[in-house]
């Protein structure tokens, strides 16, 4: 080809330019238009002078084997935030996409990744985020950082060990002061139309993350990663204030669980989790962000050495996590599933640390298991909270339509899904199945046959969710993603729930 080239140079000296790519191993050629006779210019033609103006170049677009437009430099996307999950309200706000894709030899894959986010929820929740993610900084190599602040006014409780924890809907409890010669009343109400904040708390959670990693000395795919990360929790009762609805005269089920001692009075009100992780990695996936074949596994051993304040829950746990992406029709049709479990091995983890999920990259912004559209779809968020966990995530992603515009690559696809979780490690169960009992010691609860609203009498069971999804992807990396479930078990939750965002899940 070299040859023909060059006789094509010599034979030919109309041809301006000639440019050969090499993406992935496979040519391609860029070749302007040559000059015509046309084009020429005539005796009588204004000849340009030295000071006249010249008409900028275009920057020539390059193509793949596949006719995807290479993107090449910098490509920054400053973009409107509108989204919506079920469980926080509609989102607004606005974000900043920064890539850099280097000289396009890497394309789709980047090499620098940006993002900073401002939103809000209209159910109360903040967030401000930043992130980067950066490939071979060193040789073969990987650094991930984040940094973010968020409020929930209204966070999701629903007690502890999935479903030895019942669940009611429609359930209100008001707590009524003692006359003088009585106990304070607790009024347990069923009603559908009355606004409740019986499993809503508060938490605020200020999170820093960098985790790193590089490959081992043998095996191509084979990774060694190191993590530091820290949280501030700042948790207590919901305070929100609403007369109509009594809200300051609501009982709450934290605060059930805060007087019968299942959340003891040393981590009631949150604290500081500092963790340091180590990884062992597998990655073969041929993307991150759109994968469509290969197999991906991190396990992480997190320590959390208690430094900061003192009240003796230094802990470690374990976090495996599977995903494997199986392609069936070319890059159109993959069948992707993933599999993730996390487990206590040694000391004691504070009830705000539950919900966290200790993975060394996170690909959402929320770090939260289980339940909702991080861990399982469908189902009320957290839950499923216990001291170990295991989900299962499986669906196919099917790309019926993929385009060019504006100088981008588009794809269009769907992604039916089902979800699976359960609790695997209890937390103090045997003290859930008694607590009703110093509930009843402190209080006048009515009416007499009142309902226990910490233990249910059940043993926990895996929960259940199915539901689709529409992604609208730009350049394998940016990604709009809308989908809805619904839980398979009404102790979930039974109403349909939606998510928009960004992002597959996993």
């Amino acid at each position: 080809m070299m040859s023909m080239l060059l006789m094509s140079l010599v034979l030919q000296p109309e041809v301006v330019a000639q440019r050969l790519v090499d993406e992935n191993q496979k040519a391609v050629l860029t070749v302007q238009k040559p000059i015509t006779n046309s084009q020429q210019p005539t005796a009588n033609s204004q000849q340009p002078t030295a000071n006249s103006q010249q008409p900028k170049a275009k920057k020539e677009k390059i193509y793949n084997e596949k006719g995807e437009l290479i993107k090449q430099g910098w490509n920054i996307g400053p973009l409107p935030v509108v989204g919506y999950n079920s469980d926080l309200g509609f989102q607004y706000g606005a974000c900043v996409d920064i890539f850099n894709y280097g000289d396009g030899s890497r394309y789709p894959k980047f090499d620098y990744k940006m993002n900073l986010e401002v939103s809000a929820y209209t159910k109360g929740s903040l967030n401000l985020r930043f992130y980067g993610d950066f490939y071979n900084l060193l040789p073969n190599s990987r650094l991930f950082v984040d940094a973010g602040y968020f409020t929930d006014k209204r966070f999701e409780f629903y007690g502890f060990n999935g479903y030895a924890s019942p669940l009611y809907d429609d359930i209100y409890v008001l707590s009524q002061q003692p006359t003088a010669n009585s106990q304070q009343q607790l009024i347990e109400n069923f009603d559908p139309d009355f606004k409740s904040v019986f499993y809503r708390m508060k938490r605020n959670q200020f999170r820093f993350n960098s985790s790193f990693r590089s490959q081992f000395g043998f095996g191509e795919n084979i990774y060694y990663g190191v993590g530091l990360s820290y949280f501030n929790y700042d948790m207590g009762r919901i305070e929100i204030q609403n007369e109509e609805y009594q809200y300051d005269k609501q009982m709450t089920l934290y605060e059930l669980y805060r007087e019968s001692g299942l959340i003891k009075e040393n981590e009631a009100d949150g604290g500081n989790v500092t963790q340091l992780k180590l990884s062992f990695i597998y990655d073969t996936k041929n993307h991150d962000s759109d994968p469509t074949r290969g197999t991906y596994f991190e396990a992480t051993l997190t320590g959390a050495p208690d430094i900061i304040d003192g009240e003796g829950y230094s802990h470690v746990t374990f976090n495996a996590v599977w995903q494997h992406y199986v392609p069936i029709i070319k890059e159109d049709l993959t069948f992707a599933y993933r599999v993730v479990t996390q487990n206590l091995v040694a000391g004691d983890i504070p009830y705000y640390a539950m919900f966290n999920s200790n993975m060394l990259f996170y690909k959402k912004m929320s770090t939260d298991a289980m339940g909702g559209n991080n861990s399982v779809r469908g189902i009320n968020r957290n839950r499923v909270v216990g001291e170990g966990y295991a989900w299962l995530n499986a669906e196919l992603r099917w790309k019926i339509v993929g385009f060019q515009f504006i100088n981008q690559n588009w794809n269009i696809a769907i992604n039916p899904f089902l979800d699976a979780g359960m609790v695997t490690q209890n937390v103090d169960l045997a003290e859930q199945k008694t607590a009703w009992n110093k509930i009843e010691e402190k209080y006048q609860i009515s009416p007499e046959d009142a309902k226990d609203l910490i233990y249910s009498g059940l043993d926990e069971g895996i929960h259940t969710s199915a539901g689709c999804g529409l992604k609208i992807i730009m350049n394998k990396n940016f990604i709009i993603s809308a989908e809805a479930a619904k839980a398979l078990d009404a102790r979930d939750g039974d109403n349909l729930k939606v998510y928009i965002g960004f992002n597959y899940l996993f």
